[in-house]
C-alpha cells in the first residue's frame, strides 16, 4: 500500500460510503472529500464532514499508518492544527492533537473492495511487463484510448512549450530569433542538435536579419561560428568563404565555438553538418520572413513547398568542402519537414498563438493528424500490443505515454490505469 493510492481511493470515493464510523465508533459523513494539496501540508484541503452529527470543515491528512503522524513530525508542525480527520489504511496508534483529545481516526482498509486492490498491484507491481498494463490494454475500449492520446498530445505541447518559452526569455521574446535557434537545432538532429542550437545562440539574431539577403555571407556566417574556419583547405570556394566569414566577425565582433562539436562519424551524408548549414542557410536566404509565413500556415502540402528551397550549385556536387559526389540537389524530404513540423513549427505556433490569447486546438490537432505516424522503437512495441499509431498526433501521445506514464508506473493518473483498477 502506497499513500499515492490513498489518496487515489479518497480523492474518487473509490470505499463503501455506508455505516462509516471513526476509530472511536463516531459516525462519519463525508460532504466534500476536499482539494488534493500536492504542496506542503495536509493531504486534502477545506473538506466537509460530519462527524457524530457535528459539522467540521477543515483538512484531512492521510497515511498508511497511523503512527506516521508521529514518524513524520506533524506534531510540531502549525500547518496540521487544521486537520480534522486523519485517514489511515491500518490504525496502529491513537493521534493526539495539542489540546490532548485523539484525533478523528478513519481506517479505510475494510471498506475497500479487493477486486480494487488485486487490480492496482497487478499494475503497479507487475515485473517484466515493457508497460504495466500490457496484458489487459488491449480490452480498453477504444474511443478511451483516443481521447486519452488527444489529452497527452496537448500533455507534450505544454512541455515542449517550456523549453520554449526558456529561449523566449534569453531572447527578449523575439519569436523570430527562437525561431531560428529551433530550426537550427532540429536541422542537427539528435547527434548535432545541440551543437546547432549552440551555433545558433552565438549569433545574435539581428546579424541574421541585415545579412540574410545573401546568401554567401549567410553561408559564411554560419561555417565561420561553427568553426569551419579553423581547418587549412586548399579550395577557392572555402577560401573565399573564410574571406567572408573573417570580415564578418570583425564587423560584428563574433566568437565561434569549436569544430570538434560537429560529428560525422557513421552519418548518412545527408546528414552531414555541411549540408544542414548550407540548407540552413539557404531557408532563411529564400523566405526572409519566415516566421510570419510558418505561423499563417496551416496545410501540410503548403508547408512542403515553404521548405522546398534550392542551395548553391558547389553543395549539389559535395557534401563537405573536400571531396566532389555525384551531382544531388539535396532538397528536404518530407520526412524530415515532418519532423520540423512535431519538433518545432507547432510547438512553436502553439505558444505564440498562446501568448496572443488565440489558441485554436482544432486547427493544431488538424495539423498534426495530417502528418504521417513517427517510426520508433516505442511505437513499434505498442504495435505489437495492437495499440497502432495512425499519425503523428498518436504517436507523439504513445511516447508520451510510455515515458511518462508507464516507465514511471502513474497508472492511478492514467486513463487506462483508472479504467483498469475499476474494472
Amino acid at each position: 500500500m502506497t499513500e499515492e493510492f490513498l489518496y487515489h481511493i479518497w480523492q474518487f470515493k473509490l470505499f463503501s460510503k455506508r455505516d462509516l464510523f471513526t476509530t472511536d465508533h463516531q459516525e462519519i459523513a463525508i460532504l466534500k472529500s476536499g482539494i488534493h494539496n500536492k504542496n506542503s501540508g495536509p493531504d486534502f484541503l477545506n473538506a466537509q464532514l460530519k462527524i457524530n452529527k457535528q459539522f467540521w470543515a477543515g483538512n484531512v491528512e492521510m497515511h498508511v499508518k497511523s503512527s506516521d503522524w508521529y514518524l513524520h513530525k506533524h506534531e510540531e508542525d502549525v500547518n496540521f492544527e487544521a486537520v480534522i480527520l486523519h485517514v489511515v489504511w491500518e490504525y496502529d496508534s491513537i493521534i493526539y492533537m495539542k489540546n490532548n483529545q485523539p484525533l478523528p481516526t478513519f481506517e479505510l482498509k475494510n471498506f475497500v473492495d479487493e477486486k480494487l486492490l488485486t487490480n492496482y498491484n497487478r499494475l503497479i507491481y507487475s515485473k517484466q511487463n515493457w508497460i504495466p498494463c500490457d496484458k489487459q490494454i488491449q480490452n480498453i475500449p477504444k474511443f478511451l484510448i483516443n481521447n486519452w492520446l488527444e489529452r497527452l498530445y496537448f500533455e507534450r505541447l505544454e512541455q515542449k512549450s517550456v523549453f520554449i518559452k526558456e529561449l523566449l526569455a534569453q531572447a527578449n521574446h523575439d519569436f523570430e530569433a527562437v525561431l531560428f535557434q529551433l530550426i537550427a537545432k532540429n536541422f542537427g538532429l539528435k547527434v548535432n542538435g545541440d551543437s546547432f542550437l549552440q551555433l545558433a545562440k552565438s549569433i545574435d539574431f539581428s546579424v541574421v536579419r541585415k545579412e540574410r539577403f545573401d546568401e554567401q555571407k549567410l553561408i559564411a556566417l554560419f561555417f565561420g561560428q561553427a568553426g569551419f574556419f579553423e581547418e587549412d583547405i586548399q579550395c577557392e570556394y572555402f577560401s573565399s568563404l573564410k574571406s567572408e566569414y573573417e570580415y564578418l566577425k570583425h564587423k560584428y565582433k563574433l566568437q565561434p565555438i569549436s569544430r570538434n562539436n560537429f560529428q560525422f562519424f557513421r552519418m548518412r551524408p545527408q546528414n552531414f553538418p555541411t549540408i544542414r548549414i548550407v540548407q540552413l542557410a539557404a531557408l532563411f536566404f529564400t523566405h526572409q520572413n519566415l516566421f510570419s509565413k510558418l505561423m499563417s500556415t496551416s496545410k501540410k502540402e503548403d508547408f512542403y513547398k515553404l521548405f522546398s528551397f534550392d542551395i548553391q550549385e558547389f553543395w549539389k556536387t559535395h557534401y563537405t568542402f573536400e571531396s566532389e559526389s555525384k551531382k544531388s540537389t539535396k532538397k528536404l524530404s518530407k520526412s524530415f519537414i515532418d519532423l520540423l513540423l512535431i519538433n518545432t513549427i507547432i510547438p512553436l505556433k502553439f505558444v505564440y498563438l498562446r501568448s496572443r490569447g488565440e489558441v485554436e486546438e482544432e486547427s493544431l490537432l488538424h495539423l498534426i493528424q495530417q502528418i504521417s505516424s513517427e517510426k520508433n522503437s516505442i511505437i513499434d512495441q505498442f504495435s505489437v500490443l495492437k495499440i497502432k499509431s495512425q499519425n503523428a498526433l498518436e504517436s507523439q501521445a504513445l511516447i508520451e505515454l510510455k515515458n511518462n506514464y508507464c516507465t514511471k508506473k502513474r497508472c492511478l493518473h492514467c486513463a487506462i490505469g483508472n479504467n483498469l483498477l475499476r474494472k
